[in-house]
């Protein structure tokens, strides 16, 4: 399994505007540094517990994402260096987050995460809850906080007309978003949609971020 070879190959398919980030999750550090080594650094973790033990044995210029679900009890062990979390999926997530990046006394870069499968096993914000979000007093009081896009997982199927329906359906709710809470706020630009057997068709759809893991380091 040639990490590097694999990374190389990805970028020469992916536009240099979008940003990749390497699912690390379940590889050991060896893996992550061959990686690093061919000069990436972003990298994309599903777990706190595993993601801090790997932040603190590598590099310290390693941009860390959390794209898991995120446990209110688990934001303190990623809130003093996590870049981005991809994941908030509540109000409840928010405050913890906000409320832990105020003690490291830092903005923490967020995406919400709206439900746009047909599982009902994969997380996420309706869109209604996500404007209901915005519109919370709760919200408007957050000073640690940094909403800058959304993020949303495809349904898994083989069914490419499915997922380039669901991954229309994000693109669209970004942009109402974007025109009703964030119209001349530069920052909020992110829709990290597509992985490693979608990201083709996320970025048809206007991805700005894609997660791919087994791509690069093989399956687990």
């Amino acid at each position: 399994m040639d990490v590097q070879e694999n990374l190389q190959n990805l970028k020469s398919k992916i536009p240099a505007k979008i940003t990749l980030v390497a699912v690390s999750k379940t590889h050991p550090p060896e893996a992550i540094m061959h990686a690093y080594r061919a000069g990436h650094r972003v990298f994309g973790e599903s777990k706190a517990q595993e993601m801090l033990p790997k932040q603190e044995a590598l590099p310290k210029d390693i941009e860390w994402h959390m794209i898991g679900h995120l446990q209110s009890n688990k934001v303190k062990y990623v809130a003093p260096f996590v870049a981005l979390i991809h994941s908030v999926d509540s109000l409840k997530l928010l405050k913890v987050i906000n409320k832990e990046a105020k003690k490291n006394n830092r903005i923490i870069p967020c995406l919400m995460q709206i439900h746009i499968a047909e599982e009902s096993t994969k997380f996420g914000l309706s869109f209604e809850e996500c404007c209901q979000l915005l519109e919370s007093e709760s919200y408007q009081k957050m000073h640690h906080v940094e909403i800058r896009g959304v993020m949303g997982m495809a349904t898994f199927t083989d069914d490419n007309e499915q997922i380039i329906q669901e991954f229309k359906n994000l693109k669209q709710y970004f942009q109402q978003l974007k025109d009703s809470y964030f119209k001349h706020v530069e920052h909020f630009r992110e829709i990290s949609m597509g992985m490693s057997d979608d990201y083709q068709l996320g970025i048809a759809e206007g991805s700005t971020m894609v997660r791919i893991g087994s791509a690069i380091f093989g399956s687990r």
